[in-house]
């Protein structure tokens, strides 16, 4: 399992994801599931997978491959609609390929995917690309995706994230959504990979590999766990008499 969240917001576009791989108890590995295709100052695109491991490397792969031939590609759209539509025809090529008759029931080949980007002379864009290759497109009221294991890290963003918050507090919640997500799910872990655009920057302002010891990750769950549990305390108490 794995955790991803992408934002869009007024001010750009934030991206998250962790990196555990748990096929079993003793089997944990690490992955990235953040993928970036770039041409500088005129697309950035961010892909974030989760699901079947197999079938998102090779969605992954298939997109690189392609990338640098002239076929129409993620690199040579015209318009981040178009770009969506490749990435889930791939989706379903690969599925297709992998369970070419749909018979094998016990063995889930699916994968789900949030792409992000700009394209220049078009806004920020952000799609959420279901396993069956069709997608919605995040808006102004629904400014955030969410894929894998997401509930737990829910309730945050939908508390205090709206289309108009900063990205520095999108950052923030992101994190706090994570370690809620880690704390409640140990298929969800360390390292996490974020990546944040400014609007028509065409360029990451901010990339980073949060790891286990980041001292400002760590500050941030201790004064969050601070903050609920003085809050738990500074509730008005029942009257239960």
């Amino acid at each position: 399992m794995t955790y991803c969240v992408a934002m869009r917001l007024a001010d750009g576009l934030l991206f998250a994801s962790d990196s555990r791989t748990n096929a079993g108890f003793d089997q944990i590995s690490t992955f990235r599931k953040m993928h970036i295709f770039e041409q500088p100052g005129e697309r950035e695109l961010v892909l974030l997978s989760a699901g079947n491991l197999a079938t998102s490397q090779s969605v992954i792969s298939l997109l690189e491959r392609r990338a640098i031939t002239d076929v129409t590609n993620v690199l040579n759209t015209k318009c981040m609609f178009e770009t969506a539509e490749i990435v889930g025809q791939t989706m379903r090529e690969v599925i297709r390929r992998d369970n070419p008759d749909g018979k094998l029931s016990h063995v889930d080949f699916s994968c789900s995917l949030i792409l992000g980007g700009q394209i220049q002379g078009e806004e920020p864009r952000l799609f959420n690309i279901y396993p069956e290759g069709n997608f919605i497109e995040a808006t102004e009221e629904t400014p955030y995706f969410q894929i894998g294991e997401s509930k737990y890290g829910k309730p945050i963003l939908d508390r205090v994230m709206n289309y108009h918050t900063s990205l520095d507090r999108a950052y923030q919640c992101a994190l706090i959504s994570f370690d809620s997500t880690m704390k409640s799910n140990l298929s969800v872990g360390m390292p996490l990979d974020v990546a944040i655009y400014r609007k028509d920057g065409l360029k990451p302002c901010f990339v980073d590999r949060v790891e286990e010891q980041c001292e400002y990750f760590l500050t941030l769950r201790q004064q969050w766990h601070r903050g609920i549990q003085d809050l738990m305390v500074g509730l008005e108490p029942p009257h239960l008499d």
